[in-house]
């Protein structure tokens, strides 16, 4: 019986064939562009700012914190123009307002897991931020019969570790990639501008519940928008689930068209 020994120079040799030969393979089937761009930004933990899609679809996302008082204009608004949206909710704005998620669950929004309290998660360890993210997910649950599956992070605070920690309890990271900035003292004018301009196919536009601008804002943006061609979806409509990567913009591609 021949006993074949390799030499340590034919062992790295044979290493980089068989590199190359994944390489082609991965080029051949995600096309060389497509691969370039997995290997420079699959490494980066990163949210969901917007996603990758030929349609023009978008998601329309508000944050709630502060309190009730614009929610039924808000809702009305949404209603009489036939949109969705995805409402990110606090857990202690759970603890206050227990009806209005109802009414926002059973106009058929979507409600998202924005923390319990409202804290930097990067200033948290891993036990403090899942202990936040599943607090929240109970009570909304109590409410709701259903699992939260998005996290908005407060402040839009996050590292890898705090991404890491999101993923562990099941839940997508969603951030947005449009911003009015509409908490600031603003016009509604101001923040229309923002929102349309910036809008694209698959962008994740961020509002909040603080202001009665954002409410004045919302009917144009929704009937610009609409007649720009875009429909509006909830962010677990837009999203992938699998099989995709983010790149170093945060947005969400597939892995294969």
């Amino acid at each position: 019986m021949k006993v074949l020994i390799l030499s340590k120079e034919k062992i790295k040799n044979i290493g980089v064939v068989f590199l190359i030969v994944c390489i082609a393979v991965l080029f051949k089937l995600l096309g060389g562009y497509k691969l370039i761009d997995v290997f420079l930004n699959s490494k980066a933990d990163l949210p969901i700012y917007s996603v990758e899609t030929k349609e023009k679809r978008v998601a329309l996302t508000f944050d709630i914190g502060w309190g009730d008082e614009y929610i039924p204009s808000i809702l009305k608004v949404l209603d009489d123009n036939n949109v969705k949206a995805t409402f990110f909710i606090l857990g202690t704005w759970v603890d206050k307002y227990p009806n209005r998620v109802k009414e926002i669950d059973l106009k058929g929004h979507e409600i998202g897991n924005h923390s319990n309290n409202h804290i930097y998660f990067t200033r948290l360890t891993k036990s403090k931020i899942k202990e936040e993210v599943f607090t929240a997910s109970s009570k909304i649950k109590k409410i709701t019969g259903k699992e939260t599956k998005l996290m908005r992070v407060p402040y839009g605070d996050y590292n890898s570790e705090v991404i890491k920690a999101i993923e562990e309890t099941g839940h997508y990271c969603i951030q947005w990639d449009v911003d009015p900035i509409d908490w600031r003292t603003i016009s509604h004018q101001q923040i229309e501008k923002t929102v349309i301009s910036k809008t694209r196919n698959g962008s994740i536009i961020l509002l909040h519940n603080s202001s009665m601008e954002t409410v004045k804002a919302l009917d144009t943006i929704i009937k610009e928008l609409k007649n720009k061609g875009y429909e509006f979806v909830k962010v677990s409509d837009l999203i992938y689930k699998d099989n995709y990567y983010i790149d170093f913009t945060g947005r969400q591609k597939p892995l294969s068209e």
